[in-house]
């Protein structure tokens, strides 16, 4: 297989997507972070002294999406259509998945920007709530589906 971003001469290259059509594309990407009871009591509750953990989050992981291509250095800037993002209270774990979905119409896809998304959300409820338990795990960050491009769809688990 060869490695599309390496030149000719085994230089690192961004991909050229001009030649590519534009297609309507949408990538999801989830991940998981886990805490001591007390952390997951603490936000449930909104009863830390950061303020609104997952308020906060959510608009990290905006945030993170749309400055994906300033902090993986192959990424392409692109002109996301929408962003949105979703978190699950899972009371067994104790903790919360996260769930970001990019869209774009353009000529490459969003599944960096979703994933990117994900992790800058789960290290933000990291960050806020960290006085309270620094053992927390971010886990299972993943790409859950994707459509749009040559590539076609991905759907995880297919």
């Amino acid at each position: 297989m060869e490695l599309t971003h390496l030149d000719n001469n085994d230089r690192p290259k961004m991909v050229d997507v001009s030649s590519k059509s534009d297609t309507t594309r949408i990538a999801i990407a989830s991940g998981k972070i886990s805490m001591s009871q007390d952390a997951f009591d603490a936000i449930v509750q909104n009863n830390t002294k950061k303020g609104p953990v997952l308020q906060t989050a959510i608009i990290a992981a905006i945030m993170g999406t749309k400055k994906t291509s300033d902090l993986i250095p192959m990424c392409h800037p692109l002109l996301l259509s929408g962003i949105n993002c979703d978190v699950e209270e899972i009371p067994s774990l104790p903790g919360f998945k996260l769930f970001v979905t990019a869209k774009l119409t353009g000529q490459t896809g969003v599944e960096m920007e979703a994933l990117t998304g994900v992790s800058i959300g789960l290290l933000t409820i990291y960050d806020m709530v960290k006085a309270i338990d620094k053992s927390m795990v971010i886990s299972e960050v993943q790409l859950e589906k994707k459509s749009g491009g040559k590539s076609g769809d991905f759907i995880r688990g297919e």
